[in-house]
């Protein structure tokens, strides 16, 4: 028997006045996996994000993620659901270090539970900064731990969002353009922390515009291209689509 998606999206459409921004999406990703969502500027796929998240809410259609309807929960009930993001553009605190955004980011797993017992708060405490340690060295970030997140290289920050997003434990993972702005070597480091961070079992839907990343890092990908589905397949499989190559592909020629 095929087992249910971990994220389906069923018709879902948005509209930001007379402009249709999503239009009649369906989309199915499976746990396990790493899957990329691409097109052209202007396509939909960061609204598709904020509307997995929440942060905008759908003029039409069901997300679920697994048996729970998002379409109607706030973004930080859907974050304690099991997804967590990162956004397009780099998001840090000021006056916080690399350390402390990655604690910021498992904030809602370490909230005092009324009536707890205190040593298994502290033992739940300790794994938690046990994971957050993780989160940073598998990022390449523990020996930053302490420097102020913005005043780290453009790529690291970058790298901090994902530990922050990785940090809360999520089913899904979902990264906007994580490898925007980087050099070859940042690129290749990054691809290697999401190879590891998707061994830990953790299912990955990023939005990517270099298509060498793209392909190298996803097993399916999905296509947009103004605001509705125009190809999914593997890798290999979008290669060949001429209507990709005609939308998105072909200008990178």
């Amino acid at each position: 028997m095929k087992k249910p998606p971990l994220l389906s999206l069923n018709r879902v459409s948005k509209t930001f006045g007379g402009l249709v921004a999503v239009n009649d999406l369906n989309l199915e990703v499976s746990q396990g996996y790493i899957f990329g969502l691409i097109g052209p500027n202007g396509a939909g796929k960061t609204t598709v994000f904020n509307l997995i998240t929440g942060v905008y809410p759908c003029a039409h259609g069901s997300i679920r993620l697994e048996d729970s309807e998002l379409t109607i929960l706030k973004p930080y009930r859907i974050a304690r659901l099991g997804i967590s993001r990162t956004f397009q553009t780099i998001r840090l605190f000021p006056n916080m270090t690399t350390w402390e955004h990655v604690l910021i980011g498992q904030n809602f797993l370490s909230r005092p539970r009324l009536g707890g017992i205190l040593p298994l708060q502290r033992a739940e405490e300790f794994t938690l900064r046990e994971q957050a340690q993780e989160a940073l060295k598998v990022l390449g970030l523990w020996e930053m731990k302490e420097r102020r997140a913005v005043t780290l290289p453009y790529g690291s920050q970058r790298k901090v969002e994902i530990a922050r997003a990785l940090a809360a434990r999520p089913k899904l993972l979902l990264l906007d353009e994580p490898t925007a702005g980087m050099n070859a070597r940042e690129k290749e480091d990054v691809l290697n922390a999401l190879a590891k961070i998707h061994d830990f079992g953790v299912t990955i839907l990023v939005i990517e515009h270099d298509m060498r990343v793209v392909m190298g890092l996803c097993d399916h990908i999905f296509v947009l291209n103004f605001g509705q589905k125009i190809a999914e397949g593997t890798p290999s499989e979008i290669r060949k689509n001429e209507e990709v190559l005609e939308a998105y592909l072909g200008q990178e020629e």
